[in-house]
């Protein structure tokens, strides 16, 4: 289902996030880097915003996305579990989210292809994880 989701970009060479409902919405970002797994968040999109969530050239093939709707409720989730808080956070690893103080959170996979620019279309019908 989350394929529909997906959309390359051949502006810069960015990982960037659309939010193409009529809601705010909230976003955080689950990928691999160098030292292992790490969370972020959050980024605040307006309705019909759009936002770079990396900057540069993307050095990995799955990112992951889980996202809340503030103004309908709802939200875009998936089966990759990580940790999340409620205030603004960047957390490293995702084992053992619950005792180590932060929320686990269902984030959806994005696979990039090993693209080196990526963006991510957030719509009203494309949440696997809640209502239309």
């Amino acid at each position: 289902m989350s394929g529909c989701l997906l959309a390359a970009s051949p502006a810069k060479a960015d990982l960037r996030l659309c939010n193409m409902t009529s809601s705010r919405v909230g976003i955080a970002l689950g990928y691999r880097d160098a030292q292992g797994w790490v969370t972020e968040g959050w980024w605040n999109l307006t309705a019909r915003g759009c936002e770079t969530l990396l900057k540069g050239q993307l050095s990995g093939r799955f990112y992951y996305i889980y996202a809340i709707d503030y103004d309908r409720g709802g939200e875009w989730s998936g089966r990759s579990f990580m940790c999340t808080r409620e205030r603004e956070f960047t957390i490293r690893g995702t084992e053992d989210c619950l005792a180590r103080g932060f929320d686990r959170s269902g984030f959806f996979e994005v696979d990039t292809g090993e693209q080196k620019s990526w963006t991510i279309q957030l719509t009203e019908t494309n949440r696997p994880g809640g209502q239309p």
